[in-house]
């Protein structure tokens, strides 16, 4: 049998020990060990949202480049921490951040945040941290300004895109859908 690192999350979620935080140059150490766990999504940083100067980004260079705008101080997410350990991820940040998230996008608007990935690993998938990561992407947004939130998941018998979140997580929270983003994901907003 496998022997798991401290690093490794607990085996079950439970919402009394659970604290968010953003990702910042102080906690960006706490995000990259999360991210460098066996299973997490190292292959991409999150970067593949992300407004870049060019089209593709090589494996090597997704890291150096969220570092990049963690340390220039550019809003990219939360973070979960149970009992003191980094455990879960949500990517949360001004919409102008990311490249074209919907062909109906109307980048004139201002004020707008998007909550394109979640990271939740196996063992604590099925317990409600995912929900209880929305629920602080939410408050987080608003406390920095967002006055809509949008969204892109996917329904829960969609066989990709599921790391963006499930459609009635959503609508459970007030998000009413404005169009589809391709052929499975659902553009949803919340207004402040």
């Amino acid at each position: 049998m496998p022997r798991h690192s401290d690093a490794s999350p607990p085996k079950r979620f439970d919402g009394a020990n659970i604290r968010f935080t953003a990702v910042t140059r102080a906690t960006r150490g706490s995000f990259e060990t999360l991210f460098e766990q066996p299973g997490a999504p190292k292959y991409c940083w999150c970067m593949a949202w992300r407004r870049s100067d060019r089209e593709h980004i090589a494996s090597h260079e997704k890291k150096d480049r969220m570092m990049a705008l963690i340390d220039g101080g550019t809003p990219v997410g939360i973070l979960a921490d149970i009992d003191g350990k980094t455990v879960a991820w949500c990517s949360v940040a001004p919409r102008e951040t990311y490249r074209s998230l919907s062909k109906q996008q109307d980048d004139s608007e201002t004020g707008v945040w998007s909550i394109v990935c979640f990271y939740v690993p196996k063992v604590l998938r099925g317990g409600g941290l995912a929900s209880a990561l929305l629920d602080a992407a939410i408050d987080h947004a608003f406390a920095n300004g967002a006055r809509v939130i949008e969204a892109y998941p996917v329904d829960e018998a969609s066989p990709s895109y599921r790391f963006m979140g499930f459609r009635d997580m959503f609508v459970g929270r007030g998000f009413h859908e404005t169009g589809m983003a391709g052929s499975r994901r659902h553009v949803m907003r919340l207004e402040h």
